[in-house]
């Protein structure tokens, strides 16, 4: 009796070629195309500033308790992978890159453009774009690559420097695009393959997307510290 994880490997073994196949559509230029979105709003999602602002009045001003919403939210979006897949295929249509992986970086730029405008940044500001960026690489890979001097600074840092540096832009949304990449091509190939067996593929997906985007919203909230005395 073939038991799941012999038929998941079997199903990876098959997907890997395709997988790898699209991969060379996670670029710089889709990258910065989804932060926009998540910043302007597309689809059913209206605008960061928008949505952080009516997640302030839902917490009658309480910034701290509408940030924790934001992360619930967006993590309880990132979990619907049609959800995701449908937000991405408004951006992918015309670009060889799977839907649902466009469709989570919408999301979880969209979860730290909120909570950074909650805490008083500027999403205009070019610098705190490139902060956004670099929180999906998670806290542990901003460590990573601080070290290896890949990137220039952690997400806090980068969003609150004296003066914006431009040739940080290319660097940071090519370390995000290679991120995404190695989703694709590593545990988001497991999960691709887990959607061809039956119940199986809905739960990793899920669980692999929702846990992740939990993991970034904790990092931001730690990260980007208010910019407000006030918190307003």
């Amino acid at each position: 009796m073939i038991g799941p994880k012999s038929v998941l490997t079997s199903a990876a073994g098959r997907l890997a070629p395709k997988v790898i196949e699209s991969a060379p559509g996670v670029t710089t230029p889709v990258v910065r195309q989804a932060l926009h979105h998540a910043i302007a709003g597309i689809g059913p999602l209206p605008g960061a500033a928008a949505a952080a602002e009516k997640h302030l009045e839902k917490q009658d001003g309480d910034v701290e308790a509408a940030v924790k919403q934001v992360i619930d939210n967006h993590v309880r979006m990132a979990g619907v992978g049609g959800f995701a897949t449908n937000i991405g295929g408004l951006v992918t249509q015309a670009v060889t890159l799977p839907a649902n992986i466009t469709g989570i970086a919408i999301i979880q730029c969209r979860m730290v453009a909120v909570i950074a405008h909650l805490r008083g940044y500027d999403l205009t500001d070019p610098r705190v774009r490139n902060a956004i960026l670099l929180t999906l690489l998670s806290e542990e890979k901003v460590g990573k690559q601080i070290k290896a001097k890949k990137i220039p600074a952690p997400p806090m840092a980068v969003a609150t420097a004296p003066a914006y540096d431009r040739s940080i832009d290319d660097t940071v949304a090519s370390e995000v695009a290679q991120e995404l990449l190695s989703r694709v091509t590593g545990r988001g190939m497991i999960s691709m393959a887990a959607k061809r067996v039956p119940l199986v593929g809905g739960v990793v997906g899920a669980g692999a997307d929702g846990w992740m985007t939990y993991q970034i919203g904790r990092y931001v909230s730690r990260e980007l510290l208010p910019r407000r005395s006030d918190n307003r």
